[in-house]
């Protein structure tokens, strides 16, 4: 059964167990467009209910103008970037009192063994991981979705634009910038650990 043949279930019967053919088909795409954006994996399956619940409540007002698929995204990426941008309010006294407050706990037991050449490949590897996701975070809001979009999600050019609303023109001027300010932001990150 095609997604039309689903909503027609959803919208015209009520049909409940049409809706969950739904999510699962699309719970994967979600949960991963989520993870993208969020640092928690926790946090992406939560967001993936709100869009879910979204994608319930508004599906009488898809016109089938697009693919379900890039309906989805657009609620995703929506979903997310409002997470973020409500966490980062959230945090921001969070973060002075962290930055001043106690050092309780800086010094603990990591349980990894500093002494081996492994546990420095293991934090260098987690350095870089953790300075790309400060580094996308940290591009302009229409260039971190794009290249969140193709990079992660590997969604083609012509989809970015479908689900941004914008020309493949745009997305390509995005993407080339965003690789541009990735490059800069993590060449400062590489001669930092170097020197």
């Amino acid at each position: 059964m095609d997604d039309h043949e689903l909503i027609i279930k959803v919208l015209q019967n009520d049909d409940h167990s049409a809706f969950a053919l739904l999510v699962d088909k699309y719970q994967k795409l979600v949960v991963n467009t989520c993870r993208g954006f969020v640092n928690s994996y926790a946090d992406a399956e939560d967001l993936a209910q709100d869009v879910f619940i979204e994608l319930f409540e508004s599906l009488p007002n898809f016109r089938h103008e697009s693919k379900l698929s890039t309906w989805i995204y657009r609620i995703a990426v929506n979903k997310s970037l409002n997470f973020v941008r409500k966490r980062k309010r959230e945090t921001l006294f969070d973060s002075f009192t962290s930055f001043f407050g106690s050092s309780e706990g800086k010094n603990g037991d990591s349980g990894i063994d500093f002494s081996s050449n492994e546990a420095d490949s293991n934090i260098k590897s987690k350095e870089l991981r953790i300075e790309l996701k400060r580094a996308i975070n940290a591009l302009p809001e229409n260039q971190r979705i794009a290249f969140i979009l193709n990079k992660y999600q590997e969604l083609s050019y012509k989809e970015v634009a479908e689900v941004m609303n914008i020309s493949l023109s745009s997305v390509e001027s995005l993407l080339f910038r965003a690789k541009g300010n990735l490059q800069k932001s993590l060449s400062v990150f590489y001669k930092n650990i170097s020197s």
